[in-house]
């Protein structure tokens, strides 16, 4: 890799590190106020319902802070224990943040099913509906920001975060409707809410680790990733040819390997040249981290017998 290309990445990795590190400040700090907010005033009027909202937060403070203080390793730079890097770091966070998830929302279904059997002691009153509107509110903001930091960072973890913040506002939707429910004069609509929301918490954790199982296990990107890829290589002017093409997720970047076809005849110099300007506009690409790159020359029958020439 180029001086200029290493500057360049040196650059953006230390603005990504710092969004990162605000975004997943700022989602603990959010998290934390709804907690206190809706766990007093569930507590106050017995509402089962936002009790199992502000619990689900708890578990989405943990996973902030576990993103905040593991996740932004990731912008890190290698060293000798970690050669590639500190990719893989990012999505095992990330599946830290699911795996929490799964594990409360279970807990809450539970919580939800035993009020439906013995029954619940909730009282209603405005403040309820309060604390679950300023939830909302809180919650909005939070996806808002993140979403927009991650414009620029693309992180897996905070991704996770957002997808968790946005969802949080139906499980506030689904826990206002047990409320109304007691309004009323149908208590058990409190429970009823609770299950709801606790299986859209479920379900949440479920989706993010399996996205995030798929970067840990270094499984192939999209075809049309594939695609752009190859596109780039055979874009230059002195690529005659590409087989032997393997490209797979190293944590949540796309690691590239290849053989590429070139004009027998260049000298070694050249040919080191032109290695240089193929592994530079690869990893120009958004998501696209180390390159491997093997020069052939160009009609020694080699790529003849490749599965995948392209």
């Amino acid at each position: 890799m180029s001086q200029r290309v290493q500057g360049e990445r040196g650059a953006d990795q230390n603005r990504a590190r710092r969004g990162f590190t605000r975004a997943s400040a700022v989602n603990a700090i959010g998290n934390a106020l709804k907690i206190v907010v809706e766990g007093a005033v569930g507590l106050a009027f017995g509402s089962v319902a936002l009790l199992a909202d502000a619990a689900h937060s708890v578990a989405d403070l943990v996973a902030s802070v576990v993103v905040l203080v593991w996740g932004r390793s990731v912008y890190t730079g290698p060293d000798p224990d970690h050669p590639h890097g500190h990719q893989r770091i990012e999505p095992l966070a990330a599946l830290f943040v699911g795996t929490v998830i799964v594990l409360l929302g279970l807990n809450l279904l539970y919580e939800s099913v035993t009020g439906l059997i013995e029954g619940v002691d909730v009282v209603f009153s405005p403040i309820l509906i309060g604390a679950l509107l300023f939830a909302m509110a809180d919650m909005y903001v939070l996806y808002w920001y993140t979403t927009k930091v991650n414009r620029s960072v693309d992180s897996a973890a905070l991704e996770a975060l957002a997808i968790d913040c946005r969802n949080d506002i139906y499980t506030s939707i689904a826990a206002l409707v047990g409320v109304l429910g007691v309004f009323v004069g149908y208590p058990l609509f409190d429970a009823v809410a609770g299950g709801i929301v606790s299986l859209l918490v479920v379900y949440q954790g479920v989706e993010i680790g399996r996205e995030n199982v798929t970067y840990l296990v270094g499984a192939a990107p999209s075809d049309a990733e594939r695609e752009r890829i190859v596109e780039t290589l055979r874009a230059h002017p002195a690529v005659k040819g590409v087989h032997d093409l393997a490209i797979f997720y190293d944590g949540t970047s796309l690691e590239v390997e290849a053989h590429v076809e070139v004009d027998g005849g260049l000298t070694l110099v050249e040919a080191h040249d032109i290695e240089t300007e193929l592994v530079d506009s690869l990893q120009g690409l958004t998501s696209v981290g180390d390159v491997h790159l093997h020069l052939d020359p160009e009609g020694i029958g080699e790529w003849k017998d490749a599965d995948d020439t392209v």
